[in-house]
C-alpha cells in the first residue's frame, strides 16, 4: 500500500445482513449493515469518515468478490482477502475453546489485518474482459457436470430396458445418439428401421466412427425381457431428460463460442517476431503445448494475478502441483496439497495430460516418472510444475513457447 492504513475493519458478511468491526488505537466499534444498496453504502460511507481519506483504510474479509467488496474497492479503500482456515487458526487466538459468531469473527479480521497483514492478500480490481471471461468459464464447468448427470440418467434408463443402444457410443449425452433414440425408443422400433433412415441421422450429425448398418445391427439385437410397464416407464423418463440433455448441448456450444471470442479479445492480434514484447500474455500461454480452450480461460480467469505477476510459487500453491512437507523431529513426510483450486487443478492436470501426449519432452519426463514408480497423478502433477515454470519464464521475456530451447528456462525445483 502506498498509504500505511491508520483503520483495521473486518467485515463478516452474510446473506442479509453484514457484521462490521472497527480498530484503532482504542476500544473496537462494532456496527450492522443491511445487504442492500442502502445498507452497502451506509457501511463505506461510515468507513470513509472515520479517516482522512480511504487509502488510510485497510478492510480484511474472508471472500475476495462481490458488491461489498466492489463497493468499497470503488471508494478506494483497500480490501484484503484470508483463507478461511488461517482465519479459523487466528480465532483461536481469541477463544481457545472455540467460540464462534458474528461479531468476534469481524473483531478477528480486523485484529489479524492489524497484526499479521502478510497473511492476507491484497484484493486488486480485476479486467472487465478477466471477469466475464471467469463468469463464462465457470459457466462451461458447470454446463458440463450437469451434462454428465443427465447422461448417466439416460444411461441408467437405457440399462433398464434397452441396453443394445449403450454401445452405439461412450458419450450417451451426443445429440445423434438423442435423436436416433427418438426415431427407435424400444427394441420394437429399431426392428421397423432402415439403414437410410439410419444413415441420414449420421450424415446430419457428421458422424463417420460407425456405419449406419453397423448402427442398426447394434440395435436390432435381441431384446430383454422386461416386467409390464417398464418399457413405457423408461421411455417417458429418458424423453423428459432428453430435452434438458439437448438444451444443455446447446448451451454448451453457445458458451465454448463466447469462450473463445472472449479469448481471442484478450490475446489480441498475434504480433511479428520483432515485435514480441507487445504479445498478450493469452497469446504467450497459448502457445505452449497441451494449453486448450478451457485450460487457457480457466488460468486466465482463475490466476489472473498470479500470472500477472509472473509468481511461480503462487501459480504452483493455487493449481496444487506443489506438495506440502510435514516434519517432525525425526518424522518427514510429503503430501499431495490439498488446499487449492479445484478449478485450476483440473485445469492443470488436463493440460500435463494432453501435453504427454504432444510434447516429447513431457512424454518422456511422465514416462520417466512412472519408471521411477510415481503413480499416474503424481508423474502429472511434477509435469505440470514444469510446464507451469516455462509459462513464468516465457511471460516475464514475452516470448512464445519454442519446444528447442524451453530446457534451459524450466526453474529448477526440487
Amino acid at each position: 500500500m502506498d498509504t500505511e492504513p491508520l483503520v483495521f475493519v473486518g467485515v463478516d458478511w452474510a446473506s442479509t445482513e453484514h457484521q462490521v468491526c472497527l480498530t484503532r488505537t482504542g476500544d473496537p466499534v462494532q456496527r450492522t449493515f443491511a445487504h442492500d444498496a442502502d445498507g452497502i453504502g451506509a457501511m463505506v460511507d461510515w468507513l470513509c469518515a472515520q479517516a482522512g481519506q480511504p487509502s488510510q483504510i485497510a478492510v480484511g474479509i474472508e471472500t475476495p468478490h462481490g458488491p461489498v467488496v466492489e463497493a468499497l474497492m470503488d471508494r478506494g479503500v483497500a480490501v484484503f482477502a484470508i483463507n478461511p482456515k488461517q482465519l479459523d487458526r487466528f480465532r483461536d487466538r481469541f477463544s481457545p475453546a472455540g467460540a464462534k459468531d458474528d461479531r468476534r469473527d469481524a473483531l478477528v479480521l480486523a485484529s489479524s489485518l492489524r497484526t499479521d497483514r502478510h497473511c492476507f492478500r491484497r484484493v486488486e480490481a480485476l479486467d472487465p474482459l478477466v471477469v466475464e471471461l471467469r463468469e463464462w468459464s465457470r459457466m462451461a464447468a458447470e454446463l458440463k457436470d450437469e451434462r454428465i448427470r443427465l447422461a448417466n440418467r439416460v444411461r441408467q434408463q437405457l440399462w433398464r430396458y434397452y441396453p443394445q443402444a449403450l454401445d452405439l457410443a461412450d458419450d450417451i449425452g451426443s445429440d445423434w445418439i438423442l435423436t436416433l433414440w427418438s426415431k427407435a425408443p424400444t427394441p420394437a422400433d429399431a426392428r421397423r428401421l432402415t439403414e437410410k433412415q439410419v444413415g441420414r441421422i449420421l450424415a446430419a450429425h457428421r458422424i463417420r466412427r460407425i456405419t449406419a448398418a453397423d448402427a442398426l445391427a447394434i440395435l436390432q439385437r435381441p431384446a430383454l425381457t422386461v416386467a409390464p410397464g417398464t418399457v413405457e416407464a423408461a421411455r417417458a423418463h429418458i424423453a423428459t431428460t432428453a430435452e434438458r440433455l439437448r438444451l444443455v448441448n446447446r448451451q454448451i456450444k453457445d458458451v465454448t463460442h463466447r469462450l473463445d471470442a472472449l479469448v481471442e479479445q484478450l490475446a489480441g492480434p498475434e504480433p511479428e517476431q520483432r515485435q514480441a514484447a507487445e504479445q498478450r500474455d493469452a497469446a504467450i500461454l497459448r502457445s505452449l503445448p497441451g494449453v486448450g480452450r478451457i485450460v487457457l480461460a480457466t488460468l486466465l480467469a482463475e490466476a489472473h494475478q498470479a500470472i500477472q505477476a509472473r509468481d511461480y510459487n503462487a501459480l504452483r500453491t493455487l493449481t496444487g502441483v506443489a506438495p506440502v512437507t510435514k516434519r517432525s523431529g525425526k518424522s518427514r513426510r510429503v503430501e499431495m496439497r490439498q488446499a487449492c483450486s479445484n478449478r485450476l487443478r483440473t485445469a492443470v492436470y488436463h493440460w500435463a495430460r494432453v501435453a504427454t501426449q504432444h510434447d516429447a519432452r513431457s512424454k518422456n519426463r511422465y514416462a520417466a516418472l512412472r519408471a521411477r514408480g510415481h503413480s499416474h497423478g503424481r508423474a502429472l502433477r511434477t509435469v505440470a510444475d514444469r510446464l507451469l515454470g516455462i509459462a513464468c519464464v516465457m511471460l516475464k521475456k514475452r516470448s512464445s513457447y519454442d519446444p528447442q530451447h524451453e530446457a534451459a528456462r524450466a526453474p529448477q525445483t526440487a
